[in-house]
C-alpha cells in the first residue's frame, strides 16, 4: 500500500498564499514585508504630528501618543487582515490625503470624535458599495491604458514623495519656481546627502540584480546615518526651524526599547456632526472623504498589482471583491480608533520591488507594526531620509509601465498624461485619476468614439466634475 505523507505546515502556508504559484519565495516575501514596514514605518511618527497639530471647533487636539499607539494598531490588524483575506502584498496605514483633509479643514466645523464619525460612515458606505459589487464594476469599467496611466503616476508620486521627504526637493516659499533643490539651490545638508548615497546604492544594487538590494541600501543607509549623526550631529529640524536637520527622527541608538502604548481613543468618535453643522454640511465631507478613499485606494492598487504582477491584461487582479471590501474595512477601523481611514499605502510598492507577491509578506508588515507601539523608540532609528530613498527606487520601477501606453492616439494620451502629471504636482491620487476620467470621457466622445465608454465611466466622472467643485457648491447651499 503506498502511504501518503501530510503536507508540512510550509506546504500549507504555500498553498495558501500561493507563494510558488506567484513565482517567489518565502524569504522574498519575508525581506518584502520587512522593507515595506522599514518604508512605512514614519506614518507612526508622521500621523499623529498632522492629526495632534489639528485643533477642533471645541479647541481640544488629540494627544501625540495616543495617536501613535492607535496608527500602529490599525496599521497592523487590517495589513495582516488583507493579506489573509485578499493575500495581496498590499500594507495598511492612515491615508495622508485624509488625514490632513481632517486636521485642516473638518475639525474646524466639527470636534475630534464627529469627525471620526463621518470617517466611519465614509467606510460603510465604501463597504457597501464593494459588498453590491458596484465597487468592482467602477475598477473594470476602467480603461486598461488609463490603468497604466495610474500605475505610471503613482510611480512619478511615489518618487515625489520621497524626494519631498528627504529633503532633495523643497518648497521655495515662493509663487516662481514653487519647489526647488534641497537648501537654496543646492543639496547642503547632511541628511540629504545620506539620501543621495542611499539611493545610489540602492540604485547600483537593483541594476546588478543583488537580492535584497533595498534592504541592504536601507541598512547601509540607516549605519551611516547614526555613525554621521554621532560625528556630525545636527539635529532634528523642528519643522523647519533647523534646516540642515532631519525631517522626523534623527537617527540614534535608542535610549530604551520598550514603551507601553496608550490605546485611549479607540471608540472615542460619535455621529453628531448632522447636528451641529447640518445635514447637507456632513453629507458633503462624507462625499469628499469617500471620493478621496475610493479612488486612491484604486488607483494605489492599480498599481501594485500591476507591479507585482498579479493583475491580467485588464488590469484585474485577484479576489478583487475581497480587497475592496476590506480597504473599506480600514477606513472604518481608522474611524474607530482616531487615527483617520486606514487605506491601502502606496510604500507597499517598496516591498513589491524587494520581491513581494502574497498576502505573506503583508502578515510580516502587519506584525511589525503591532510590535512597533511596543517598540517606538527601535522604529524611530531609521531616518525618513533613508527610507525615502527605497520610494525613488520603487518609483522607478513603476515608470517601466510607460512603455505599454498606445501613443499613437492623442485622444489617449492626453487624458493618461493629466492622470501621470496632476498626481504628482498636487500631491494627490485621487486628483490624477479624476483629472484623467474626466478628460477621457470628453475626448474620446468628442473623437467619435462614445461608444467605447462604459455609462459607469460617464457617471464616475460627472461624481469628478461635483468633486473638483465642491467648494462653490458647499458655498451655494451654505
Amino acid at each position: 500500500m503506498a502511504s501518503s505523507t501530510a503536507p508540512s505546515v510550509k506546504d500549507r502556508v504555500d498553498r495558501f498564499f500561493e507563494i510558488t504559484k506567484r513565482g517567489s519565495t518565502f524569504g522574498g516575501e519575508i525581506r518584502g514585508g520587512l522593507v515595506t514596514f522599514v518604508a512605512m514605518a514614519y506614518i507612526v511618527i508622521l500621523n499623529p504630528i498632522i492629526l495632534s497639530g489639528g485643533v477642533d471647533v471645541d479647541g481640544n487636539s488629540l494627544d501625540f501618543a495616543q495617536l501613535s499607539a492607535v496608527t500602529a494598531l490599525t496599521a497592523g490588524v487590517m495589513t495582516i487582515l488583507f493579506g489573509l483575506v485578499a493575500r495581496l502584498p498590499f500594507a495598511f496605514a492612515a491615508g495622508l490625503g485624509i488625514n490632513s483633509f481632517l486636521a485642516f479643514s473638518v475639525v474646524g466645523q466639527v470636534t475630534w470624535a464627529e469627525a471620526m464619525g463621518l470617517v466611519v460612515i465614509n467606510g460603510l458606505f465604501i463597504v457597501l458599495l464593494a459588498a453590491t459589487g458596484l465597487r468592482r464594476l467602477i475598477f473594470e469599467a476602467v480603461p486598461i491604458q488609463l490603468k497604466i496611466g495610474i500605475t505610471v503616476g503613482i510611480g512619478l508620486f511615489i518618487a515625489f514623495i520621497g524626494l519631498v521627504n528627504a529633503g532633495f526637493a523643497t518648497s521655495t516659499g515662493q509663487a516662481s519656481p514653487p519647489v526647488g533643490l534641497g537648501v537654496d539651490g543646492s543639496v547642503a545638508t547632511i541628511p540629504t546627502l545620506i539620501f543621495v548615497i542611499t539611493l545610489l546604492l540602492g540604485g547600483v544594487l537593483v541594476a546588478r540584480r543583488v537580492k535584497g538590494a533595498l534592504l541592504i541600501a536601507i541598512l547601509v543607509g540607516t549605519v551611516l546615518a547614526v555613525i554621521t549623526e554621532l560625528i556630525w550631529p545636527v539635529g532634528a529640524s523642528n519643522g523647519g526651524e533647523n534646516p540642515g536637520g532631519w525631517s522626523l527622527t534623527v537617527p540614534a541608538l535608542p535610549t530604551q526599547v520598550f514603551s507601553a502604548p496608550d490605546l485611549g481613543l479607540i471608540g472615542a468618535f460619535n455621529f453628531g456632526a448632522f447636528e451641529r453643522i447640518g445635514v447637507l454640511a456632513a453629507l458633503m465631507l462624507v462625499f469628499t472623504l469617500v471620493f478621496t478613499n475610493f479612488f486612491d485606494a484604486m488607483g494605489t492598487m492599480t498599481g501594485l498589482s500591476k507591479e507585482a504582477r498579479v493583475a491580467d491584461e485588464n488590469g484585474n487582479f485577484p479576489r478583487i471583491k475581497s480587497a475592496l471590501i476590506v480597504e473599506g474595512v480600514g477606513a472604518v477601523a481608522g474611524g474607530a480608533t482616531s487615527s483617520s481611514s486606514a487605506t491601502v499605502f502606496v510604500e507597499s510598492g517598496a516591498g513589491i520591488g524587494e520581491g513581494a507577491r502574497t498576502g505573506l509578506a503583508n502578515i510580516v508588515t502587519g506584525v511589525l507594526f503591532i510590535l512597533a507601539m511596543f517598540l517606538t523608540p527601535l522604529t524611530s532609528i531609521v531616518p525618513s531620509e533613508v527610507a525615502s530613498a527605497a520610494l525613488v527606487l520603487v518609483g522607478a520601477m513603476m515608470m517601466l509601465q510607460i512603455k505599454d501606453i498606445a501613443w499613437s492616439d492623442f485622444s489617449v494620451i492626453f487624458p493618461v498624461f493629466l492622470t501621470i502629471a496632476i498626481m504628482p504636482f498636487t500631491f494627490s491620487i485621487a486628483n490624477g485619476i479624476g483629472a484623467g476620467f474626466i478628460a477621457w470621457v470628453v475626448l474620446r466622445a468628442l473623437s467619435g468614439k462614445a461608444r467605447e465608454i462604459s455609462p459607469l465611466l460617464w457617471i464616475v466622472a460627472l461624481g469628478f466634475v461635483v468633486y473638483f467643485a465642491r467648494g462653490p457648491i458647499e458655498m451655494l447651499f451654505a
